[in-house]
């Protein structure tokens, strides 16, 4: 049987002494800016970890969970994100338009995405849950299919986005214009019609 010694390294030593990480578990750690440049985890598990300022540069999280973690001012350049579950992040005001298009399988869930960018990004079919999505920059954002369960979207931005088949059901302060954005149907409440109407300054009661 051949031993694993790497699984006996501090957590800091593992990352740099592995491309490839497998089923690892990460609680309550601090990444340094460059340490997780260019590998890849897959089946990992990061609980309570900080990773801001972190460089995402080629990067792959291939079915990992995040649960309570900080990605403040995190550079999330050519990531790839496939079957990604992040639960109570902090993710304001990154840029993820720059990930990987062809590899975005995202569900956020209860996260802080305030002033976060997708600008002209593909998230075919991305869920967000409960999430806070205050002045989000959707601007040329393909969202069909996506789902907005529950989500504050007071001033996101959509201008030349395709929100073909979205859900906004849920959602609240939301404001889209239907001649700026292919809606196709879209799915919104009685309540979420207003939203479709702030150009006309129309009173809905």
């Amino acid at each position: 049987m051949q031993v694993d010694y790497n699984r006996y390294l501090p957590i800091k030593k593992q990352i740099m002494s592995e491309n490839y990480l497998i089923a690892h578990e990460y609680n309550d750690v601090t990444f340094e800016e460059e340490s997780i440049m260019y590998k890849d985890f897959e089946r990992c598990t990061f609980t309570d970890c900080d990773f801001s300022n972190c460089n995402f540069t080629g990067v792959a999280f291939i079915d990992c969970t995040f649960s309570g973690c900080n990605f403040y001012e995190a550079k999330i350049n050519y990531v790839a994100f496939r079957g990604a579950l992040f639960t109570d992040c902090d993710f304001n005001g990154v840029n993820f338009s720059m990930v990987d298009p062809l590899l975005f399988e995202i569900e956020f869930k209860d996260c802080q995405l305030d002033y976060a960018k997708f600008y002209t990004l593909k998230i075919k079919g991305t869920t967000f849950t409960n999430c806070s999505l205050i002045a989000v920059d959707f601007m040329s954002t393909d969202l069909t299919g996506v789902m907005f369960d529950n989500c504050n979207m007071h001033k996101a931005v959509f201008i030349d986005s395709i929100a073909n088949k979205a859900d906004f059901t849920t959602s609240y302060n939301f404001s889209i214009d239907p001649e700026r954005n292919k809606l196709k149907k879209a799915i919104f409440s009685q309540a979420g019609l207003k939203g479709l109407l702030d150009k006309y300054d129309i009173i809905v009661k």
